[in-house]
């Protein structure tokens, strides 16, 4: 059986990125909101934010509690709104996706091609920083609504130093997760990293950071 079986809409079925908009059903139904509404009240998808529902997987059918995790919503959003290669989870969410932020946060963060305001979901709330992605170092990640992009080991060390007070807050503990990162990241492409993308502050105190960890 598949998932039309199931009760998921072939037009929701076939889609990679299991965020949709009410706008992206506009040529199947005559009412895209109405139909959200229908198929929210049938279980088959979650409101997540004004304009925005998650498809659920197939496993999760039948499962009225399910939420999706807040780093996949932010990539799904990201996606459907700017395209899967103008976008990339970074900050506290890159970090949470290299293990070096073990706890769930109520706060993600993407990289996205303009500026816009965060955007407060029913899972937590989603922050947008413009970068062009082609600039970053970034590797796949597979999350259980979409795949995409999100920055590497190296990459994530060098934006939160760069960055502490936007992603700081979020961390717990700073220094902690700056160690956590600086020890399975190659610091030889960090430096190179700094170099090209011009954060010779960050490198500093990435450097400063590990220096006061190894002594």
């Amino acid at each position: 059986m598949g998932e039309r079986a199931a009760g998921v809409p072939a037009v929701l079925a076939r889609r990679a990125n299991r965020v949709v908009r009410p706008r992206d059903t506009a040529g199947v139904y005559a009412h895209p909101h109405a139909e959200m509404a229908r198929l929210v009240e049938n279980g088959v998808i979650v409101r997540l934010a004004t304009g925005y529902y998650a498809v659920k997987p197939l496993n999760r059918l039948g499962m009225d509690a399910w939420r999706p995790e807040l780093e996949a919503v932010a990539l799904g959003v990201a996606i459907v709104d700017y395209g899967t290669d103008a976008v990339a989870l970074m900050g506290v969410s890159a970090a949470r996706h290299h293990g070096a932020v073990p706890r769930a946060v109520a706060a993600a963060t993407v990289a996205v091609p303009k500026q816009r305001p965060v955007l407060h979901t029913d899972v937590g709330e989603i922050g947008f920083v413009k970068r062009d992605t082609n600039r970053l170092d970034v590797e796949r990640v597979e999350t259980e609504l979409v795949t995409g992009w999100v920055t590497t080991i190296e990459q994530t060390l060098l934006d939160i130093a760069a960055r502490p007070h936007r992603f700081g807050p979020h961390l717990g503990d700073f220094a902690e997760t700056m160690v956590a990162l600086g020890r399975r990241a190659d610091l030889a492409l960090v430096a190179e990293l700094a170099e090209r993308q011009h954060l010779p502050s960050a490198l500093r105190r990435i450097q400063a950071e590990l220096d006061v960890d190894r002594a």
